[in-house]
Formats: C-alpha cells, sequence, structure tokens
C-alpha cells in the first residue's frame, strides 16, 4: 500500500508543512498564504525585479524581445537602498559591470520600472528618441509647481514655446555676451572676498590661514542667476532681508528636489506622507509664491499701466516673460514656474564645478602652474581676464572639460527620461512609463572608452587631440548638459561662467593645500558634490596685487562666524 493511500490529505500536509500541523481549520488559509509567498518571491526573481515581472505579464512581444538583464534587488523594494544611498551612480555602475549590462540594465525601486544605460550607443539611443521626450515628476517636483516649467513640462506646444523663449531671450550668444560685465564684476568681487577671508584666517591663525570657497562660489553663483532672472543683486549675509529670503528659498527647494521620497515609488505611501515631502513642498511653495510674485508685480508697476515693452538691452527675464505674456497665453502661476525653475537650473552647477577643480588644483600644482602661465601669456599682469581672452586659452578649457569628465555634476544626468509610449531599444522592448536613465559617471571613467580614466589629464581634450569628444551633447562619450530634446539650454552659457571665473581665480591666486590636505570623496545630492567643503590655501599672485584697483565691486557677500 502506498503512503499517499494511507494519509488523508490532512496528515499528508502535516508531514510537508509542520507548521500547519496544529490546526486544520486555518491549514487552507496558509496554504493559500504560502503559495501567495511563492508567486511574490517568482515576480522578484526576474530580472530586474517586482515591477519588471508585473510589466513582463503584459507583455505580448516576449518571443521577439530579448529580456534585459539586471539585478531582482530585494523583494518588493527592488533597488531602493542604492538610492537612499549617497554614491548612487557608483553603485549602479558596479552592478551594470556585474550583469555584463552596460548596454542596457534593468532594474526595479519599488512599483517603478527603470533602466539605465553605461554605454554611449544606447545612451544615444535613449536620449534622441522621440520616446523618451517626457521626464518623471516626482512629488516634490509637482508640488514645487516645476511641472508648469520647461525642466518638467511634458512634449508639446506649451514646452516647445517655453523652450523657444529662453534659447531666443536668456541663453542666446547675444544676451551671453551682453551680461559678461555682470559676470565679471561678480568674479572681482570674489577675488576680493576670498582675498579679505585669508588675511582674517591669517590673523586668527598667526599667519597660517585657510579658506573656505564653497559658500563664496555658492552666493556668487546665485548673485549671478538672480540677476540674469529678476534683474537684482543682494548681499547675502546680515542686514539683507530679501538676500537671507532667496538664499533659504533655494536651500530648501534644493533639499526637497534631492531626496529620496518613498512615496514616489510606493503609491500606498503617498496618502501618508511619512516623510513630510508635500507639506514641505506646499509652504515653500506659498513663500516662493509671494517673493516671485512681489518680484513680477514690481516689474508691472515699473513698465507701467499699458505694460510697454522693456528694450532688449536692460531687460531680465521677468521683462522677457511680460513681453510675451499674452502672445504665449502664460499665466501668472506659469511664469512663477518659470521663474522659479531657472533659479534652480543655474545656481548649484556652477559653483559644484568650481569647487571640484579648486580641489584638483591643489592636488595638480604642475596643471595649476601651467594654466596660470598661458593666463599670463595672453593677458600680461596689467589686466583682468575677459571673456575676450577665453578663445585664447584653451588649457584652461581643457581643465573645465576633465572636471567635468572625472566628476560630472550631474552623474545621472540629473533629472531622468520616461517613456511616453512602448518602444525598443535594440531587441529589447521597453514599455511605456519607464523610467530611462544615463549613467554618465560610469561612461566617462569606463576604461573601454577612455585612456587611463581615473588619471586627471587636460592634456586629453587639447585641441591637438582629434579624438577628443565634443562635451556639447553630439558626443555621448561624455555629454555632461545631456542631449537630444532636453539638453541643457543654458549650458553656453555656464560654460562661459565657469571658464571666467576659473581664469580669474588662477589669475588671481596660487591654490595651495592646507594641513588636511584634499578629500574628493563624493556626495550625491540634487547634484554631485564634494561631501567635505574645500578647505586651502589661496595666496594672492603678483598679478591680483596689480589688479586689485581695477576691480568693480558692485556689492559684497558677508559670512556670519560658525
Amino acid at each position: 500500500m502506498s503512503i499517499s493511500s494511507s494519509m488523508s490529505s490532512s496528515e499528508l500536509c502535516s508531514m510537508l508543512f509542520p507548521a500547519l500541523a496544529c490546526s486544520t481549520t486555518l491549514s487552507f488559509p496558509l496554504f493559500l498564504t504560502l503559495l501567495l509567498l511563492i508567486s511574490v518571491f517568482t515576480f522578484w526573481l526576474v530580472p530586474g525585479g517586482l515591477a519588471w515581472s508585473l510589466s513582463s505579464s503584459n507583455n505580448n512581444n516576449k518571443k521577439t524581445t530579448t529580456p534585459i538583464p539586471g539585478p531582482s534587488g530585494f523583494p518588493v523594494l527592488g533597488l531602493v537602498f542604492a538610492f537612499t544611498d549617497s554614491l548612487t551612480h557608483r553603485v549602479l555602475a558596479k552592478l551594470s559591470h556585474v550583469f555584463n549590462a552596460k548596454p542596457l540594465m534593468a532594474f526595479s525601486v519599488g512599483f517603478t520600472r527603470f533602466i539605465i544605460s553605461s554605454s554611449p550607443d544606447t545612451a544615444k539611443d535613449i536620449l534622441n528618441s522621440s520616446a523618451f521626450a517626457d521626464r518623471p515628476v516626482k512629488e516634490s517636483a509637482y508640488e514645487l509647481l516645476f511641472h508648469r516649467a520647461m525642466g518638467f513640462a511634458p512634449f508639446g506646444e506649451y514646452w516647445r514655446n517655453l523652450r523657444r523663449i529662453s534659447a531666443t531671450h536668456l541663453f542666446s550668444p547675444r544676451r551671453i555676451a551682453a551680461s559678461g560685465e555682470f559676470r565679471l564684476s561678480i568674479g572681482a568681487t570674489m577675488v576680493r572676498q576670498i582675498k579679505s577671508l585669508m588675511t582674517m584666517e591669517k590673523n586668527k591663525n598667526d599667519g597660517d590661514g585657510v579658506v573656505e570657497v564653497r559658500q563664496v562660489l555658492h552666493f556668487a553663483s546665485l548673485n549671478n542667476v538672480m540677476m540674469t532672472v529678476f534683474g537684482k543683486s543682494y548681499e547675502f549675509g546680515e542686514g539683507d532681508c530679501d538676500g537671507n529670503e532667496v538664499e533659504e528659498l533655494v536651500k530648501e527647494g534644493y533639499d526637497l528636489l534631492g531626496v529620496f521620497n518613498w512615496s514616489d515609488h510606493f503609491p500606498l505611501l503617498g496618502w501618508l506622507d511619512l516623510q513630510g515631502v508635500r507639506k514641505r513642498c506646499r509652504n515653500l511653495v506659498e513663500r516662493v509664491n509671494v517673493f516671485v510674485g512681489n518680484i513680477i508685480l514690481e516689474h508691472r508697476i515699473k513698465r507701467g499701466g499699458d505694460n510697454k515693452t522693456v528694450d532688449e538691452g536692460s531687460s531680465d527675464f521677468v521683462d522677457v516673460l511680460l513681453d510675451l505674456e499674452k502672445e504665449n497665453k502664460l499665466q501668472h502661476s506659469d511664469m512663477v514656474a518659470v521663474l522659479w525653475e531657472m533659479i534652480f537650473r543655474g545656481t548649484d552647477t556652477v559653483a559644484i564645478l568650481l569647487e571640484w577643480i579648486l580641489a584638483r588644483m591643489v592636488l595638480h600644482p604642475e596643471i595649476q602652474a601651467k594654466a596660470q602661465a598661458e593666463i599670463d601669456s595672453v593677458v600680461g599682469y596689467t589686466r583682468t581676464v575677459t571673456d575676450g581672452d577665453l578663445p585664447n586659452l584653451p588649457y584652461v578649457r581643457a581643465i573645465v572639460k576633465e572636471t567635468l569628465r572625472m566628476h560630472p555634476p550631474g552623474p545621472l544626468l540629473s533629472w531622468a527620461r520616461l517613456a511616453i509610449h512602448d518602444t525598443q531599444i535594440g531587441h529589447h522592448f521597453i514599455p511605456a512609463g519607464t523610467t530611462a536613465m544615463v549613467n554618465m559617471w560610469a561612461i566617462t571613467h569606463d576604461h573601454e572608452i577612455w585612456c587611463d580614466p581615473q588619471e586627471f589629464n587636460p592634456e586629453r581634450f587639447m585641441h591637438e587631440k582629434e579624438d577628443a569628444p565634443n562635451i556639447m551633447g553630439s558626443d555621448l562619450r561624455l555629454a555632461p548638459f545631456g542631449a537630444g530634446r532636453r539638453v541643457c539650454p543654458g549650458k553656453a552659457m555656464g560654460l562661459a561662467i565657469v571658464e571666467l571665473w576659473l581664469a580669474m581665480l588662477l589669475q588671481c591666486f596660487e591654490w595651495a593645500p592646507s594641513s588636511s590636505g584634499v578629500d574628493l570623496s563624493e556626495c550625491l545630492k540634487l547634484s554631485l558634490e564634494m561631501k567635505s567643503s574645500l578647505l586651502s590655501k589661496a595666496i594672492p599672485r603678483h598679478t591680483c596685487i596689480l589688479q586689485e584697483s581695477t576691480l568693480a565691486l558692485p556689492f559684497s557677500f558677508t559670512f556670519s562666524e560658525k
């Protein structure tokens, strides 16, 4: 007689699942629970994790497509902990290598499907494809009104109008050239401020002083954007209420846009707002509406009752939007969103990139000396470097490009793309609603693409190097500003600012290490920052002393003691 025939079904169940032996009445519900758990783990083990397993069940093209390799991650959570880490770009790069998935890797974060490219070819397929014309709008971006601004607005007529307005009236070559004098004056203010801080530190420390440049660079960058967008400059520090308000609004906005929000990937948590992101966003928007609304009102009053057009030479971006509000059917809330987004798009990248560059100059004194010799030979010793000198400073420009390669401010290109319909990348099927990312950091550190990628070597970008990539988006070996429809519209202005200010800082100071050295540890927030602020000696060069009386100083920064 067989074992199965001599046992009842409940006895067999008790042998196979001892935990169920104590109760025959609960065995069936518990058995269903066990089957459910097995099903969940089966879904989880699908390449890419839970979100991809849910979409693959609805994929009618299974026989004609190749599954995308990728990690399953933790059950239900997926790779959520990679995104709560401060080195997400490095974690994803390592996983792409482990799974042999540089061209394309699939993964899940909660119920959100992701693909990521660590290869120039598939990166180009993503960034230049009309299928990825939109961006995924996070809860924080939506609550902060950015779905009505250029960065997150869906592809269509409204987005095209914003893009045309910014390209024509804000980031055009004519506008960039017209703002050169103000860029120069801000650079002069930085020089004076750094020299003053060094003097203060020397007096405190018996002649051995160091300067923390992060705050100086941040305020300079913010003031440059404020003048371009709002037509106003500020004295950040004690006594300037408007300046302090701007700083607080910007800081809070950066924190909210950079934080990992669980509600974006676990819809049920959205009802609870466990992290308080939604509440903080709404409080911030109230303050932003008041602050930006007052600036718009000031511009309307200056223009008079008939809202007359302002001459382009003396106008800022607020004037541009007011000139075009009827023609382009812009509402007041649209203008607030567009103006506010411009502050975020233009402030942190310049300051963070310059801090990385100065850190490299401290670590590589021979490169710093070569750049200073180039500046001295072109500019001389009796005047300040200007925009007109930059085309004759190829080595200074090469330093900027090499830093963008080594330390891209947006290692994952800051904001991802969204598949607006089903599409194909190679033999891989990509369903609509998939979030697509490009790991630019992985590409720029790939030894199969770059020679000695871990070495800081500006020579690779000198004009005689014919294989050096164009960094403006046409060559995905190095595209720090993105590519395709969503390429950063302010890339030319951003480079003009960084190159000029770098040349001025190198012309006026020799940058030397402090006793603590230089820590190149990274921290990925909204942008890739130095984990520890750069502390270095800024020793005035003879050129700085000769030029001191010629530097224009339209405003200043004040710093409180810490």
